[in-house]
């Protein structure tokens, strides 16, 4: 009662032909040739462009998770389409996308080449915001320089006193059944106290050698002219200091995700990343994106506006962020770029109408005088009112509508590349709507 092929079990136009279409037309060589390196006399590997259609294709309809994902090859007729028949298991998936991860990530700057030669991407007005997406780590499981310290000295106080124990067990035993017979193992309680302590002890150990880390840093730079605005660096969790140079007794570190951190978010506090991405007015395109573990929004401006034209090689018109991304320096370097700056120095309330200004501007205007006044302009009201309907659309497109609002991975440098494989699939489903609306 089947079509002959599978192929034929869904319509043509349907998404998952689109998607194998555009990833046979990627470049997977580094993906192959890692593939090839595999010991032949292993199992024998799936095919990378099958492994990577699938995955592409997850993240297109809210299916990230590899045992979901395997699941769906014999539940989904989209998903065995593109698996051919073959249902890989959650572990090889898993796998895949573990190995190939950073290849994986780089795709999203190919698949914004295609939606900029299908000119969808025109850079008129671009938008930047963040938003955060929850960490694989509960916040719960956190816990504090003041209270790893405390711990610390509790445990190896309990670790002693279950030593004794167990050493004056340890003698009653031998008194008893002699010396070398079974009974001699540490109690339970022993070792998960000292799995705790070993535990704390490292990620104490952690947090000390990042804030010795940020030091160095900080000293061999403070010589160092900036750098170029190409390479400027995204930013990171600098760990809180006492008045003294010491880390602040408050300074948090997850025992699950280290590189996760305790953020404020609509939903209130969470453990999460800082997810950045510019995204094109023309057709929601995201044309930036990034992902760091600083909760403050205004140090990303500037290396978000670097990879916007090193990613599209064109400068914006006109660069679009709310007020947690105002700074007179800011301000500056985008104008520098050559960009016109829409920034509100100030959260403006929904029923709160900006003054109108009349007449020239005063030349001693300081630079917040100055965007206030210019967004206070009909033109200039008019231009920031795009920026809601630019990018705020699409983290609800990714989060709300594809149900993408917690990570998989663990570690700042697999969130990358997961929040990569994110608006890749993003941008993906814009191109496949442009061109049915187009047919």
């Amino acid at each position: 009662m089947f079509p002959p092929s599978p192929t034929e079990w869904l319509p043509d136009d349907h998404l998952a032909h689109f998607v194998m279409d555009v990833v046979g037309q990627l470049d997977l060589s580094a993906i192959h040739r890692r593939c090839q390196k595999t010991d032949p006399r292993g199992t024998q590997p799936y095919h990378p462009l099958m492994m990577t259609s699938l995955l592409v294709y997850g993240y297109c309809v809210g299916v990230a998770s590899s045992r979901k994902i395997e699941k769906s090859t014999y539940e989904s007729v989209a998903f065995r389409v593109i698996a051919g028949d073959e249902h890989p298991d959650h572990t090889r998936i898993s796998e895949f996308r573990r190995v190939h991860l950073n290849d994986l990530a780089d795709l999203f700057f190919q698949v914004l080449a295609l939606a900029k030669k299908a000119h969808m991407v025109k850079l008129g007005n671009v938008a930047l915001d963040g938003t955060k997406v929850k960490a694989n780590a509960s916040k719960h499981k956190a816990m504090s320089y003041d209270r790893m310290e405390k711990d610390a000295a509790r445990l190896r106080q309990k670790v002693k006193e279950l030593l004794a124990t167990a050493e004056a067990a340890d003698a009653r035993e031998d008194a008893k059944y002699g010396k070398g017979r079974k009974g001699d193992e540490l109690p339970e309680d022993l070792r998960r106290a000292e799995t705790r302590l070993a535990r704390i002890k490292q990620l104490k150990a952690e947090l000390e050698a990042e804030a010795r880390q940020q030091d160095e840093e900080r000293a061999k730079h403070d010589d160092d002219l900036p750098p170029p605005p190409s390479e400027t660096p995204l930013p990171s969790h600098k760990i809180p200091r006492t008045k003294d140079g010491g880390i602040d007794p408050k300074a948090q570190r997850n025992f699950t995700d280290p590189e996760s951190r305790i953020m404020k978010s609509s939903e209130g506090y969470m453990q999460a990343y800082n997810c950045q991405a510019v995204v094109d007015e023309e057709h929601q395109i995201i044309v930036a994106q990034a992902v760091t573990n600083q909760a403050p929004d205004a140090e990303h401006l500037m290396p978000m506006l670097a990879q916007t034209v090193a990613n599209c090689g064109a400068i914006p018109d006109n660069f679009l962020a709310d007020a947690g991304y105002f700074s007179e320096g800011n301000v500056c370097e985008v104008m520098k770029w050559g960009a016109d700056p829409f920034i509100p120095p100030r959260r403006q309330k929904h029923s709160e109408e900006p003054q109108p200004v009349l007449g020239r501007p005063p030349d001693d205007l300081s630079i917040k005088e100055r965007m206030l006044r210019k967004l206070a302009t009909k033109v200039g009201r008019a231009i920031y009112a795009l920026r809601k309907k630019i990018v705020e659309p699409v983290f609800g497109q990714i989060k709300e509508a594809r149900g993408m609002r917690r990570f998989l991975l663990r570690g700042i440098v697999n969130v990358r590349g997961e929040w990569s494989l994110m608006t890749l699939s993003h941008n993906l489903l814009k191109i496949y709507r442009a061109q049915m609306r187009s047919a």
